[in-house]
């Protein structure tokens, strides 16, 4: 059996943030410092949320490295590594992909051509009961449409900063359990795909904030 050591394998972590960036202090940056050789997407203009160019800057970033890749994405991040997923090449290298606190497509009029389907890799998408951004059960209505295990988080804001979501080992964690999926799909005969992550409809509450 082939091992998980072999070259290319871990994948490399890329970090997907949302409206303004994501700064020093966030979980996004803290997640980046957990990994060797992390990537993070720039857009040209964090203030303009636009679906068809960060999701153009996410395949010209990923075209230029070596994959494979695992995602973490948060807020309008999430919407544009989906989109990417669906549209765009750079899919064939991404192996899993986190998607935290996404935002509700209706409140960005670049995102009407948002159309969620079933992503072609194992993906986590957590929502909280708090978020600003999308309601909770938005928020599980992307996740069945995406295939996604889907996981509540509780009363936990937009899970950014401000939220008190800096240092945030259950984040690794959750990178970390997309990774082990992917390798189990690769290097094994299927069925191998751990079953919380096998069936669209799997849920998660975790009522916790960190």
């Amino acid at each position: 059996m082939v091992s998980c050591s072999q070259p290319n394998w871990p994948p490399r972590l890329v970090t997907m943030a949302g409206l303004y960036g994501s700064e020093e202090a966030h979980w996004q940056s803290w997640l980046e410092r957990q990994f060797a050789r992390s990537l993070r997407v720039e857009q040209d203009d964090w203030h303009a949320p636009d679906l068809a160019r960060w999701s153009l800057a996410l395949h010209q970033r990923l075209s230029r490295e070596r994959g494979p890749f695992v995602l973490a994405a948060h807020s309008f991040g999430c919407l544009a590594s989906a989109h990417a997923l669906l549209h765009l090449p750079v899919a064939t290298s991404i192996i899993g992909v986190l998607l935290v606190a996404p935002a509700s497509p209706k409140k960005f009029a670049s995102a009407a051509a948002f159309e969620p389907r079933r992503l072609g890799v194992p993906s986590i998408l957590i929502g909280s009961e708090t978020d600003p951004w999308m309601p909770l059960e938005g928020s599980r209505e992307l996740a069945q449409h995406l295939g996604s295990t889907f996981i509540n988080l509780g009363d936990a804001g937009h899970i950014n900063t401000a939220a008190g979501f800096g240092p945030w080992p259950r984040a690794r964690h959750y990178i970390d359990t997309l990774v082990h999926c992917a390798a189990q799909q690769r290097f094994r005969p299927p069925p191998s795909t751990p079953e919380h992550l096998s069936h669209p409809a799997a849920e998660l509450n975790l009522k916790a904030s960190g």
